[in-house]
């Protein structure tokens, strides 16, 4: 079981379209997928309520009080728990990156998102810091465009190549198919009942084809950190268990006939 977080220190990046995105492409490939929505806006509860399923995918609300034993008791029910939090920095988007196996950031292209990018990976690295253990994170480029690549996106990558920090090869890139699941509140495979102009179709098929591949690399980066001798948060959560277990060491006894020398000398 694998929890997925995917947070940002600031709304309208993508953050709960791409969690959509990912928790429906899953559930399709027969993984049982639970969806927290932790977000006070709740945009992805509200799309269920209006209507939007998959099936192997239940989606259900979290806040500060309740979201590590919503994300504990998920992920005992769940191959996958995906976490959609609010874009802020708070005690609720801690709590659930120390208990993730990979945090996800989602960020667009312009200079000003690139600072609250920073601002989230600090918190990551606090939190890690706080924890004891190393959180494995990756940053998402999102709304972005397929045949365009602008000088801001080109600058924000080096950027990121040259501070070493870990981003996804596959972008999600910014159709009006994708606004259209949230409008109709169906997924991109259900897109297909609607009746949809020619050029929706085929943004369809290529939204449907950038969901896959955005999947494909969240198994691998997942993968690879299973391929490890341990997974990082479960090994801390071992030693914590193996140590709160442990028990003391029994009290040497000493003998009548020890404490009775002892005094004779």
């Amino acid at each position: 079981m694998s929890v997925i977080v995917f947070a940002s220190s600031k709304g309208g990046c993508g953050k709960s379209t791409s969690a959509l995105l990912l928790s429906t492409e899953l559930a399709y490939r027969g993984l049982k997928v639970t969806l927290i929505d932790a977000d006070p806006n709740a945009a992805l509860l509200g799309w269920q309520d209006d209507g939007g399923k998959a099936e192997n995918l239940n989606i259900i609300p979290s806040n500060e009080a309740n979201i590590l034993s919503d994300i504990e008791k998920s992920e005992k029910e769940s191959d996958f728990v995906i976490v959609d939090l609010e874009g802020s920095a708070n005690l609720c988007v801690a709590y659930a990156m120390s208990l993730s196996d990979l945090v996800i950031i989602p960020a667009k292209r312009s200079k000003f998102d690139s600072k609250e990018t920073i601002k989230t990976l600090n918190l990551v690295a606090q939190q890690s810091k706080a924890i004891g253990r190393k959180i494995s994170y990756s940053v998402l480029m999102t709304q972005t465009h397929p045949s365009v690549r602008s000088e801001g996106l080109r600058a924000t990558l080096d950027s990121l190549t040259k501070n070493k920090i870990n981003y996804f090869h596959t972008e999600i890139y910014e159709r009006e198919v994708l606004r259209l699941i949230v409008d109709k509140s169906t997924t991109l495979r259900d897109l297909k009942i609607f009746v949809l102009k020619p050029h929706q179709m085929i943004a369809r098929k290529k939204a449907l084809e950038n969901s896959a591949d955005f999947a494909a690399e969240v198994l691998e980066k997942i993968a690879n950190l299973s391929k490890k001798k341990s997974t990082p948060r479960k090994a801390v959560k071992k030693k914590a268990q193996a140590k709160n277990n442990k028990k003391p060491a029994a009290k040497k006894k000493t003998s009548a006939k020890t404490t009775k020398s002892k005094r004779a000398a």
